[in-house]
């Protein structure tokens, strides 16, 4: 089992930053990818950004490709998300998911909220 726990939502206006954080804690060993997704009021959740655990390699949704950044801290067992020039449409629910090569995105935190004003 891995756990996940995020956190750094909170209320921007548009055009502004927000950085998020997801701990890991378990099984951890075995993580093959992290990944942000994200869930808007009467949407699908939707893919955002994913790192591969013990590489780095990254990978971002188009819709956030240059303005966010995925990011890990292997010691730390965290991945970040930093969140830039902010757009109302980027209102959601963020959700961190990692999982073995197995079971990607086989586990789920309990999410953060982002609001970006306009």
């Amino acid at each position: 089992q891995v756990q996940l726990v995020e956190s750094g939502g909170g209320l921007v206006q548009a055009g502004g930053s927000l950085r998020l954080s997801c701990a890991a804690s378990g099984r951890t060993f075995n993580i093959y990818r992290m990944s942000w997704f994200r869930q808007a009021p009467g949407k699908e959740r939707e893919f955002v950004a994913a790192t591969i655990w013990r590489i780095g390699s990254t990978y971002y949704a188009d819709s956030v490709k240059g303005r966010f950044t995925i990011s890990r801290d292997t010691a730390k067992n965290t991945v970040y998300q930093q969140m830039n020039s902010l757009k109302p449409e980027d209102t959601a629910v963020y959700y961190c998911a990692a999982g073995p090569v197995h079971n990607i995105d086989g586990y789920w935190g309990q999410g953060t909220q982002v609001t970006v004003s306009s």
